[in-house]
């Protein structure tokens, strides 16, 4: 943000945590990925826009294929790191594909793509109220060509 834009009597915000409920219908995933790219580009992360919107909406697409009910999307930008998760009732875990080799797959490859795209992923362990499962990603905020010093991929449980 830029800081003549900040109030005087405001110190500098490090840290940015938004929330959204979406209804479980097939608006869902647009919302939620237009929210996402709102945030980002409103704080002057462009390069993880397309990253980002990929991922979150591979994620609530899932939640209304595979569940019922409605979506929690938390929100959370700090200057090292963006993190998304998404948060559904049901209490049954994602499950990753393997694609089989030489096999064109139509259904199942969502987060086989958040793993590919994302820093990290993984299923959180704690519940957020009604909400039984939550499934996350994070983004690095350095700019593109910028070499990570430490970059895991795969799901942390």
């Amino acid at each position: 943000m830029d800081p003549s834009r900040r109030a005087a009597h405001r110190p500098a915000q490090l840290t940015h945590d938004y929330s959204l409920f979406t209804p479980g219908d097939a608006t869902a995933p647009r919302v939620c990925r237009d929210f996402v790219r709102a945030v980002l580009f409103t704080h002057d992360r462009e390069h993880l826009v397309m990253p980002a919107a990929l991922c979150t909406s591979e994620l609530v697409t899932n939640v209304h294929l595979h569940t019922k009910g409605a979506t929690m999307l938390r929100v959370r930008l700090t200057p090292a790191r963006f993190r998304v998760s998404v948060f559904d009732e049901s209490p049954d875990p994602p499950v990753l594909a393997h694609p089989v080799a030489g096999v064109v797959a139509c259904w199942g490859r969502g987060l086989a793509l958040v793993a590919e795209m994302a820093d990290v992923w993984g299923v959180a362990e704690e519940r957020a109220g009604r909400y039984a499962k939550g499934v996350w990603f994070e983004l690095g905020c350095r700019p593109p060509g910028t070499p990570s010093r430490h970059v895991r991929r795969g799901c942390r449980l």
